[in-house]
């Protein structure tokens, strides 16, 4: 057995050599190294794919599925103004597609969402680098983001007219560069055509910014019927914080006034987005402002389908994105999604808040708990 590792007894002094108890000895514990160096570089090291679940809510003519890759929504069905059932979220067929997902379809996204400017911020004096997993900045919390681990179920109740599911996140003191000890819940409860999303984050031990948002790609024709440029929609926020080359905040809050990002009024979306290079991947400072009660942030309405999606929040901020770096996505059943196959409406804190302190403040405290509320209202009309 020494061979294995090239060891040659015969070398060793003749006192030990010849002693045949010292040899098998020396022989075993050699082996015993070897089983032990194999345990550690090919077992130990090696790291296996989590285990992930799907969990579903129904009620009446709605459904909607989940996975704890990242607490995400993976389908989503509401009948059209016919009654035909359609899945209206874009996503894959095999929950364990998602783990090498780089697109953040229907997850939850965190521990700030969107992105810090050259990953790294100082709070209280202490500056903390970031993950930087975008160029050199940080996006949705980083490389392994609230949108790239396992959740557990809290919570899973399916009987009755509001059935809900909650997911839970224990995120440690540095993860990603953050500061401090957090808590994170997500709830999702549906009633009839409505899917309630409560996000939750308890702070335990030192100050941090939290923003956490809902990245789900929406096709209200359906996930498979092309791209989302004839939606007609409509966004409750007469300003935006525009961005540089690299899509950091400059820090200005500038009017939408005479620009394409104006849907004060509704419009379709192709009426406006020919006048930008790639597309809508902007922040809207929403006129409600940053509020306990939920208000309408953004209406969308998809003519062929008579589907009509109305967005709550409780946050400051609403992220539009039509999806534009989309190409040959190999999603549900095989579809390829291209650009602007689907929309996010994510409602938030503005991006890179903790380098500017004219934007709404994302720091919770210990003791405290960030609550970010939104609901998403289906109907048909036409």
């Amino acid at each position: 057995m020494p061979w294995l590792l090239g060891v040659d007894l015969n070398g060793f002094p003749r006192h030990c050599a010849g002693n045949r108890f010292l040899r098998r000895l020396l022989e075993t514990l050699l082996f015993c190294f070897l089983v032990f160096a194999f345990w550690v570089v090919v077992i130990y090291d090696s790291e296996p794919k989590p285990k992930i679940g799907i969990y579903e809510l129904k009620t009446g003519d709605s459904s909607v599925k989940f996975t704890t890759w990242g607490a995400r929504i993976v389908s989503l069905v509401v009948p059209d103004k016919n009654g035909k059932l359609e899945d209206i979220v874009l996503g894959y067929d095999s929950a364990m597609d998602y783990l090498d997902d780089a697109t953040y379809f229907g997850a939850t996204v965190g521990r700030v969402a969107n992105r810090i400017g050259c990953a790294q911020f100082t709070l209280n004096g202490t500056h903390y680098k970031l993950d930087a997993n975008d160029g050199k900045n940080t996006l949705h919390g980083g490389s392994k983001g609230y949108g790239h681990v396992v959740w557990k179920v809290r919570k899973y109740h399916t009987e009755g007219p509001s059935p809900y599911i909650t997911f839970g996140y224990h995120s440690y003191d540095g993860e990603e560069g953050f500061p401090g000890d957090l808590h994170a819940s997500v709830t999702y409860t549906l009633s009839g055509l409505n899917l309630a999303v409560e996000m939750k984050a308890n702070d335990i031990d030192k100050a941090t910014p939290v923003n956490l948002a809902h990245h789900s790609y929406w096709n209200l024709g359906g996930h498979n019927s092309g791209d989302i440029l004839s939606n007609e929609i409509q966004i409750f926020g007469s300003h935006i914080t525009p961005v540089d080359e690299n899509l950091i905040p400059t820090g200005k809050i500038t009017s939408v006034k005479g620009t394409p990002y104006n849907f004060l009024q509704p419009a379709s979306i192709a009426s406006k987005i020919k006048n930008l290079p790639t597309g809508y991947d902007i922040n809207y400072a929403l006129d409600g402002g940053s509020s306990e009660k939920l208000m309408t942030a953004a209406i969308v309405y998809d003519k062929k389908s008579g589907r009509v999606m109305e967005l709550l929040t409780n946050q400051p901020g609403l992220q539009f994105y039509t999806g534009n770096y989309l190409v040959n996505v190999k999603g549900k059943g095989g579809f390829l999604y291209q650009p602007h196959a689907g929309l996010c409406l994510e409602t938030q804190g503005f991006p890179d808040a903790v380098n500017h302190p004219n934007f709404p403040s994302q720091i919770v405290t210990p003791g405290n708990t960030y609550v970010h509320g939104m609901l998403f209202k289906f109907s048909t009309k036409g």
